[in-house]
């Protein structure tokens, strides 16, 4: 069976940076399970990964177009302390959930000055290359329940109990 679209496809994966720091990696966390063709991954890496079959192997280079994007200046923000009602201590670093008009987002506290506070809504990867190790270890069809909601009912691949 080959990945495509509305197939569970479950994959082992170790991304680096440019630098060859590990980001992110499936080594603690098991395989990583998503629905292919329905946004659940960078475009890049679905992209890499159609007609593929189990137990192939890829190494893939994905630029910031086809993952995060690239940085963007407009999405650092100073607003005032007191939209952290309830938050007694803000440092540098920390990470919040904020609404906006297109939903919840992650912000970064940049700096805090007094009662301003600096926020960075780019994604932490944004602006970067990113390399890609991976296996792909299953396939299967999705479930009617996972093609409604978009995503994987169970992240588990069926083989791994």
């Amino acid at each position: 069976m080959q990945v495509q679209n509305d197939h569970v496809v479950s994959i082992d994966y170790t991304l680096k940076n440019t630098a060859g720091e590990v980001v992110d990696s499936s080594e603690q966390t098991g395989p990583l399970a998503y629905l292919h063709g329905h946004q659940n991954i960078i475009p890049g890496l679905e992209n890499a990964l159609n007609e593929r079959e189990v137990g192939e192997r890829l190494s893939v280079t994905i630029e910031p177009a086809d993952a995060y994007g690239e940085r963007d200046e407009n999405a650092i923000q100073t607003v005032p302390r007191e939209m952290f009602q309830g938050v007694d201590t803000i440092e540098p670093g920390m990470r919040f959930q904020a609404q906006t008009q297109a939903g919840a987002i992650i912000v970064k506290v940049l700096e805090v000055d007094g009662d301003e506070i600096k926020l960075d809504a780019n994604h932490e990867l944004a602006g970067e290359t990113l390399h890609f190790d991976v296996e792909i270890k299953d396939i299967r069809a999705a479930s009617n329940k996972e093609l409604e909601q978009g995503t994987v009912d169970n992240p588990q691949p069926e083989n791994q109990g």
